[in-house]
Formats: structure tokens, C-alpha cells, sequence
């Protein structure tokens, strides 16, 4: 069976194929994340000590309402929320709750926004004050690890180049690569084929071609790769209790390149 398949001829679930994408598609995907990517800038003044991660995602809510969207992730499985809101050593999917922020906390705000249909999906750091120089290193990788990334993504190369470069990055600076989690297919629906994992080897993986849409969302830990799950079923934190951190993009591959669909 052929692993591709044009994204117009596929319906909207994930059927083990990769879709391709037309222009008219790219068009759809630029709107949903650019609108993803707003309500990051939009949350970031809100960003203070004694904020509850919980109001944060009020606005959240608000502000895809607002702007004619659909917050992806609010009771998708199950899940109670607008957003994840992870903090310090929560690596993923953490639940806005009543907890305060906190002089020197660094949090992920991860939002995918549904505009007619068509899902943008992005997720940015954050810091409270003033972070200490680890976890401000530590951010500084991961965003280098993504954008890193990004800079090789054309048709030709594998979903292993991006893996490879990923995790080069992050261990040549003492850092972790979570392997237990990756990005992924996106488009018309939330999670399609294939996985993207952030680590791997040249060559390795589905061969990229032009039309492709998918995330790549680093999670780098300071610690090393090792996850928990905790008992609410959703927040998955570093089992060493050592800081993690994570940004991600929505991307889709053009003829030369790619295009970032949710740059700020």
C-alpha cells in the first residue's frame, strides 16, 4: 500500500496514510495558525506571579470564541480544558488549575485552535520573573532544537533527518530528548499520520514530500528522558522532578521548503 495519498481524495480521520495537501489548504492552515499564534501573543501580558493557570485558560477560551474558533483540546478524550498548561517539571497535557504562579516558574501554553474546520496548532514558553540560568538555557535549546528543525525541512529529506537534528542539539548540551512522545500529522483533523519523533537517524522514517502538514514539538528535559504519568491520566511530568521545557510548530512542506503556519 502506498503511505501517501492526495488529502482531498482521504477522508477526515486518520486512515495510516500521509496526506498531501493542496494550496488551498495551505491557505486554510495559514488562518487557523496565525489565530493559534495570536492568542499566544495575546496570554503573554498575563503571564504574572499569583495568576492562576486556570484564568489563563479562561482566556484562552475567550479568546478562540472570539476570533470564530473552537479550542481543540477542550473535551477532546476527555480532557477539561481550552489548553495545557504545563509547568517547571510537567513536560505535557497539564490541566489549568487554581495553582498560582510563581516568582521563577517557566510554563508551556499549548493551544490548538479549530478555524472552519481546519486545526493550528502551536505551544510557546513562558517565563514568571526572573528564571534561573538553567531553565534559561534550557529554553534556549529547545527553541534552537525547533528551529533547527525547521531550517532542514524540504521534500527528499526523512522524518529521521528531523529526529537526528533534534536530538544532536540537545545532547551535545547535556539535555534529554523525550522519546515517549512526538509530533504529528495535522490538518482537518487533530492527530494524523505519521509520528514525528524528535530523535532518531538520517535517512530514517517517511521520505518528505510537498503537501505535507505536521507539528514538531521538542520536549527537552534538563534531567533525563524519563516520564511519569500521573494519576489525573492526562499530565506527564519528568521522573527525575527535573525541569522540562518544550515549543512547537505547525509546518507544511512546500516545493523548496517549508512554510511555518504558526509564526508569531
Amino acid at each position: 500500500m502506498h503511505s501517501y495519498i492526495k488529502a482531498n481524495l482521504a477522508p477526515n480521520k486518520n486512515i495510516g496514510l500521509i496526506k498531501l495537501h493542496d494550496e488551498a489548504s495551505f491557505n486554510c492552515m495559514k488562518k487557523s495558525g496565525k489565530l493559534a499564534s495570536k492568542c499566544l501573543d495575546f496570554i503573554e501580558p498575563y503571564i504574572l506571579e499569583g495568576t492562576t493557570t486556570e484564568y489563563l485558560d479562561r482566556l484562552i477560551y475567550e479568546f478562540a470564541l472570539s476570533n470564530n474558533c473552537v479550542p481543540a483540546t477542550l473535551y477532546y478524550r476527555g480532557y477539561p480544558a481550552s489548553s495545557c498548561i504545563s509547568l517547571n517539571n510537567v513536560i505535557c497535557h497539564g490541566i489549568p488549575s487554581k495553582k498560582k504562579l510563581k516568582e521563577g516558574d517557566i510554563l508551556n501554553i499549548d493551544v490548538t485552535l479549530i478555524h472552519d474546520g481546519w486545526y493550528g496548532d502551536t505551544s510557546r514558553m513562558y517565563k514568571v520573573g526572573k528564571i534561573s540560568r538553567k531553565a534559561e538555557i534550557l529554553l534556549d535549546i529547545t527553541k534552537e532544537c525547533l528551529m533547527e528543525a525547521i531550517k532542514i525541512l524540504k521534500p527528499g529529506i526523512h522524518t529521521g533527518d528531523i529526529g537526528a537534528r533534534i536530538q544532536e542539539i540537545a545532547e551535545r548540551n547535556r539535555f534529554s530528548v523525550v522519546e515517549d512522545l512526538c509530533g504529528h500529522g495535522i490538518g482537518k483533523i487533530f492527530h494524523d499520520h505519521p509520528n514525528i519523533l524528535h530523535f532518531g537517524k538520517k535517512g530514517h522514517g517517511y521520505e518528505l514530500k510537498e503537501g505535507m502538514i505536521f507539528t514538531i514539538e521538542p520536549m527537552i528535559n534538563a534531567g533525563s528522558k524519563d516520564i511519569k504519568l500521573l494519576s489525573d491520566g492526562w499530565t506527564i511530568v519528568t521522573r527525575d522532578k527535573e525541569l522540562s521545557a518544550q515549543f512547537e510548530h505547525t509546518v507544511g512542506i512546500t516545493k523548496n521548503g517549508c512554510e511555518i503556519f504558526t509564526i508569531s
